[in-house]
């Protein structure tokens, strides 16, 4: 059953191909904004599924972040999550990254519970058009 306080922890390694030069963000190698985000929202994601009904899945809505350093190359990024708000089917996360250093960054993350093959069916439906 889903409740609030329910957390997530991922790891990512600092590397070339999740820099801001790499996925063109910027111009110089550091962890991506991009990247981060991403790391945030699968955070968020995963932590939930274990307490989801088979064929049910999360897709993100919303996303309010700050990234408020740097991190270089070589350096190892965390991601911690956790379930603040369970409002029928809207699911409201907060999210922190760190490295080493400390905190680089944190927002809030908003996803929405779906019933995986109907939302899919959805999405397609648009190619007929």
């Amino acid at each position: 059953m889903l409740e609030a306080g329910i957390r997530g922890e991922q790891k990512v390694e600092v590397v070339y191909e999740n820099t801001a030069t790499a996925v063109g963000s910027g111009v110089l190698e550091v962890f991506a904004t991009p990247c981060m985000l991403a790391l945030m929202e699968k955070t968020a994601c995963d932590s939930v599924i274990p307490y989801l009904e088979e064929g049910w899945g999360t897709v993100g809505t919303k996303v309010e972040i700050s990234h408020v350093a740097a991190t270089p190359i070589g350096m190892t990024v965390r991601c911690e999550s956790e379930l603040t708000l369970v409002d029928g089917r809207r699911l409201e996360f907060m999210v922190k990254a760190y490295d080493d250093a400390g905190l680089i960054g944190e927002g809030t993350h908003e996803r929405f519970l779906v019933n995986n093959e109907k939302f899919q069916k959805k999405a397609d439906a648009k190619l007929e058009k």
